[in-house]
């Protein structure tokens, strides 16, 4: 089964969610954790989650993949902003408990001037004083285009951050097929290539989850512009290979395309008419 969705408001609650996925012909869903620029979360509505939870398992739902929020940042510089980052993870935690057994996607952060080793550090550390042996979600780091002093765009960085982290079974990696190719990995030309290098450096059992979109550059070109499927510098047929292949195939696939419902239902409905069950 091809578990695919795309990125939904949450202000509205889990089960609005829910039935805005099915309305758009999804069977998963990203999400951010909390306003995507700010702060403070809103609270929770424990009977709305457990009707979205019946809805989900009547619509045999994927995994879904909570975002945290853009200012999130484990490696500031800013001290100030590393506790702000700190604490909003510890909470988010906490409330993704509630939908249990999901994953929480997150980028790593941007060193800005203290170094990839320090950053590295830094997030490791983060991770080390929040994840818990009992909790359900799993933490994915999310592949980076590389823009700027972000960190998260090559392989060998992602499994250092595995490395220094202690609970590595609550773990895992999202890629993003415009940031792989804007961070330099030839998905076009060599899918085969790009995962038998993933496996060798990371492994490909931590490999979770795929945000599914085209790029508006060419390979290399570092800058995380994402694009409609099929009007980018990827291409429709390479995405197709993504979701068909047999290491990627059974993953939920999240569109973060510039779309609207119609778009993104249409971009859903194309994915599936391409979609080889097993």
């Amino acid at each position: 089964m091809l578990y695919i969705g795309c990125h939904l408001p949450s202000s509205k609650g889990y089960l609005a969610m829910g039935r805005h996925a099915v309305s758009l012909g999804a069977n998963t869903f990203a999400f951010f954790t909390r306003n995507p620029r700010g702060g403070n979360a809103k609270q929770l509505n424990k009977a709305d989650i457990n009707a979205f939870l019946q809805l989900a398992e009547n619509h045999n739902f994927g995994k879904l993949v909570a975002h945290a929020p853009y200012t999130m940042n484990l490696c500031s510089a800013n001290e100030s902003i590393r506790e702000f980052s700190r604490n909003m993870l510890a909470d988010d935690m906490t409330r993704l408990e509630l939908t249990p057994g999901n994953y929480y996607n997150f980028h790593p952060g941007s060193h800005v001037g203290q170094g990839i080793d320090k950053g590295i550090e830094q997030i490791a550390d983060a991770l080390n004083a929040t994840l818990k042996p009992t909790q359900t979600t799993t933490v994915l780091l999310e592949g980076m285009a590389g823009k700027g002093s972000e960190i998260g765009s090559k392989f060998e960085e992602l499994r250092t951050i595995l490395d220094k982290v202690e609970l590595k079974e609550k773990m895992g990696i999202c890629l993003d097929t415009c940031h792989l190719w804007e961070a330099g990995y030839n998905i076009v030309n060599d899918l085969n290539g790009v995962l038998e290098e993933f496996d060798r450096i990371i492994g490909i059992n931590y490999l979770k989850a795929i945000h599914l979109n085209d790029s508006k550059n060419l390979i290399g070109a570092h800058k995380d512009r994402h694009e409609r499927i099929g009007f980018g510098k990827i291409g429709t047929d390479p995405l197709i290979r993504i979701i068909n292949h047999p290491q990627l195939k059974k993953l939920p696939f999240i569109l973060e395309t510039p779309n609207d419902d119609e778009g993104y239902s249409n971009e859903i409905s194309l994915m599936r008419s391409n979609y080889t069950e097993w």
